[in-house]
């Protein structure tokens, strides 16, 4: 089995067939997973194969091999690529959020991700796709999880809720529908249909007050 642990720049995150421990080695992986996203972007999921990404990265299939074995192992290494970016913005929003005392916390993480997906064609060409594998699919359901907790993070920094399961769970359910609006709304319009974006924003902070007025108790929450 291949190492798990990320490397200093943050390409992959998922087992490989071999390590790579040279600084020549890992640019070139680097380079294969540049060349993966300029295939998925403008060819889609299905292109992915190793001959084609191989060409692509002007690399041997042999190179390739070593690290990718299958279009399987392409995209999990996009995908973990992908989420690990989105998790480290949600770790700059909490700290942000603690340092800053947002008003409208839903407005402003709406607005950020929104801003990312404009740019990050490759996560939206496989967050659309039709070929992403199991592997894939485990991952994203463990990525929600880490940005419900993220979301946990953000409301606990700017002071709205005590900490405790049913506030994680809380977080979990409005990942999972911002989620789904975002993708509608990025399928409708690649910058994003802005009408809907800001019927989630509606949504969402309506959820989140129930929630805090919910724990808060009768009476006590505004």
């Amino acid at each position: 089995m291949g190492d798990t642990t990320p490397q200093p720049d943050g390409t992959w995150h998922v087992p490989l067939r071999r390590t790579p421990r040279q600084a020549r080695s890992r640019a070139r992986l680097a380079r294969v997973l540049e060349a993966a996203e300029r295939v998925l972007v403008s060819e889609g999921v299905q292109a992915l194969t190793t001959t084609r990404v191989a060409a692509e990265a002007n690399v041997s299939i042999g190179s390739l091999y070593q690290y990718l074995p299958d279009r399987d192992a392409i995209v999990d290494a996009l995908a973990a690529g992908y989420f690990a970016r989105l998790e480290d913005a949600m770790d700059g929003l909490v700290r942000a959020a603690a340092a800053e005392r947002w008003e409208d916390p839903v407005g402003v993480l709406i607005d950020a991700y929104a801003a990312i997906y404009r740019t990050e064609h490759g996560f939206r060409a496989l967050w659309f796709g039709s070929g992403l594998t199991a592997q894939a699919r485990a991952a994203d359901r463990e990525h929600k999880r880490r940005m419900a907790d993220g979301v946990r993070r953000v409301l606990l920094a700017v002071g709205l809720v005590g900490d405790d399961e049913a506030l994680g769970r809380a977080c979990h359910a409005a990942v999972l529908a911002a989620d789904a609006l975002a993708q509608d709304a990025f399928r409708r319009d690649p910058e994003g249909d802005p009408g809907l974006l800001d019927e989630a924003k509606v949504m969402l902070r309506g959820y989140l007050t129930a929630v805090v007025a919910r724990r808060a108790g009768p009476g006590s929450a505004s």
